[in-house]
Formats: structure tokens, C-alpha cells, sequence
């Protein structure tokens, strides 16, 4: 009788022993370059162990790339890559992706439908990577990502934890130059329009904003959430005037959160800067074009974009780039003009 032929081990045995999930064994297998080396050495030693041998078929399917990157913001908002923030970053990443054979899909991915379109997308691996923006608060969406044993860059430091690749601006010390420009041109009564009080961004800002007035010897009389949106400036601002009658100094943190406020001291007649200094942050087009133009902390919006993509690209090349801060610095306009010379 002859003996039974010896049972090949299964994939699935590979990441069992290794401790790892399925897909992250087949990467290591297929020497896909996005894999930790913790990962990577676990399923190597797992497959000498075993004395794995991979299906040359099955691998040479599994080593396929879907030729495509996904921009997936945390938003719900419809018309959010119309706004000029986000438009910015998306002529940005195509900027970068242009020098690549990579398509670009855009995704919303705060809503059930546009979260559940984000799982099938990652779980059907029709993306090699994925750029996040706009994450609040314990966002699960960068743990999907690994869990998909996807690379993943952030636009934008998520609320809490470091990731290892993200592109970002300087925020605090952004807004701090706001502070430093009001106290040297005379304001001693600022408040302060923050974005959503769940985004490090927005956190960043005030802490920069607080701490440059206090190297001033300045309070900040006031601070209410503006949602980063031109109508919440504009309600944020309604709500500090209420409860600080006689601010001499706003700032905002961003060019449409400031354009709310704008509208509002219009209405109620109280000039700018003549009564009150406005800065905004982002240096957008928009920010030229106000009356009188805004003063406002520039961010190179597209070039964060830019860089967004090209870390994308880097990573799935089987490069390690590390994160990358973005400079910003004042821009003075009418709203808040310089001393005289």
C-alpha cells in the first residue's frame, strides 16, 4: 500500500502560526513592500517552520496591483470637493499622481453608505493605498486601513495617536504668528472662532493662539467652535459678540470661518480693522478677494496634497518616508494691517 501523499500547509496555517492576518502573510509571501518587518519576519520564520511552498497561480494573482489610490475624507458633506480647501488638495494629489500610472478615487466616508463603499473597496483590494483627511475625534476609518493591511497617509495628524506617515501644517506655530502680529500691532482684546472641537487641527490652532498671547501678556477673551464652514463663523461670531461686547480682534481658524465673521461685523456696523482686526488661516483665493482683504495665516493647501500623494507613492514603492510638517506664515492684508512704517 502505497503511503498517503504528505498535506501541503495552507495559507491560512502560515498566518495562524505567525500571528498575523491572511492578507499580511500573502504579502510577505509576495514581497509586497507595504508590510511591517515584524510582520514580515513572522510569516518567514512561519513559512520555514511549516515548509510552505505558495501556489506559483495564486501568487501570481495575489501580486496583481489594483493601479489605484483612494482620497477618502470623513465627511458627509456632498459638496465638499467643491470647497476651495479640498479642491485645493485634490489639484494637489493629481498633481503628484500625474508622474504615476495610479488613478485617483474620491471618497466620502462618514455617512453608512459612503463607510460601507470604503470597507467593500478595502476588503475587495481594489486600491494599493489610501490618503485619509479629516478624521475626528476615535475615527475608525486608519483602522480599517490596517486591518487591511493597506499603506496609509494622513492628511493631518488624526485627535489622538501618531501615525507613522502623515503630511501636516505647522497649526500652533501658524497661529501663534497671529497672536504675535495682533499684540504688535496695539489689539488687546481678542477672542477666537475655533474649527470642530474633535480635530487636532483645530485643537493646534487654539493652543498656538493662547500660548502666543500669553508670551504677550494678553487674555483671549473668548473662544467658540465655528464646524470650519462660513456659516458657523459667522454664528460663532453672533455668539462672542453677545458675551464680549468689545472684542478689538478676531481670529479664526480658517479663511471660511473668518469670511462668516466678516459678514456679521459688516451687519452689526462695526469696521475692519478700524474696530476690529481679522485674521484668518489657510491663505486661500478667497482670502484676496474680501472686503477689506484678510489678513490669514498661509498653509501651502496644495502642496500638502502634493506631498500627501507622493508619500503614498513612496511607501508602495517599498520606501519608509517619514512624517513631514508643512512651514506657514503670515500673510497681512486690510483686516488686520501692519504698523504704519
Amino acid at each position: 500500500m502505497e503511503p498517503s501523499p504528505k498535506r501541503m500547509p495552507t495559507l491560512d496555517e502560515v498566518a495562524a502560526r505567525a500571528g498575523v492576518s491572511r492578507t499580511a502573510a500573502s504579502r510577505v509571501i509576495n514581497n509586497a513592500p507595504h508590510v511591517s518587518r515584524a510582520k514580515r519576519e513572522a510569516v518567514q520564520r512561519a513559512v520555514r517552520e511549516l515548509d510552505f511552498v505558495p501556489n506559483p497561480s495564486a501568487q501570481a494573482l495575489a501580486s496583481r496591483r489594483a493601479g489605484a489610490v483612494v482620497l477618502a475624507v470623513s465627511s458627509d458633506e456632498p459638496g465638499l470637493f467643491a470647497d476651495p480647501f479640498f479642491a485645493e488638495i485634490v489639484v494637489g494629489v493629481g498633481t503628484a499622481l500625474e508622474q504615476t500610472e495610479l488613478e485617483l478615487i474620491l471618497l466620502l466616508a462618514n455617512t453608512p453608505r459612503g463607510r460601507q463603499r470604503f470597507e467593500r473597496l478595502l476588503r475587495q483590494r481594489r486600491a494599493d493605498g489610501v490618503m485619509l483627511m479629516a478624521l475626528r475625534g476615535d475615527d475608525s476609518l486608519g483602522r480599517l486601513c490596517e486591518e487591511a493591511d493597506l499603506p496609509v497617509v494622513f492628511g493631518g495628524r488624526p485627535l489622538r495617536g501618531e501615525p507613522a506617515w502623515y503630511v501636516d501644517a505647522d497649526n500652533e506655530g501658524g497661529a501663534r504668528l497671529a497672536a504675535e502680529h495682533l499684540a504688535r500691532t496695539g489689539r488687546r482684546r481678542p477672542v477666537m472662532i475655533s474649527g470642530q472641537v474633535d480635530t487636532r487641527a483645530s485643537a493646534a490652532r487654539e493652543r498656538g493662539f493662547t500660548d502666543g498671547l500669553a508670551l504677550a501678556g494678553l487674555p483671549l477673551l473668548g473662544v467658540e467652535p465655528g464646524r470650519f464652514t462660513e456659516d458657523g463663523g459667522a454664528e460663532a461670531m453672533e455668539r462672542l459678540l453677545r458675551a464680549h461686547p468689545d472684542p478689538d480682534a478676531v481670529f479664526a481658524a480658517s479663511d471660511a470661518m473668518a469670511i462668516g465673521a466678516l459678514r456679521i461685523l459688516r451687519e452689526r456696523g462695526i469696521r475692519v480693522p478700524e474696530d476690529v482686526a481679522v485674521i484668518g488661516f489657510d491663505d486661500l483665493a478667497s482670502a484676496r478677494h474680501t472686503s477689506p482683504p484678510l489678513t490669514t495665516v498661509h498653509q501651502p493647501v496644495r502642496a500638502l496634497g502634493e506631498e500627501m500623494a507622493r508619500m503614498l507613492v513612496g511607501a508602495l514603492e517599498g520606501r519608509r518616508p517619514g512624517p513631514l510638517i508643512l512651514p506657514t506664515r503670515l500673510t497681512v492684508r486690510g483686516s488686520a494691517p501692519g504698523l504704519p512704517a
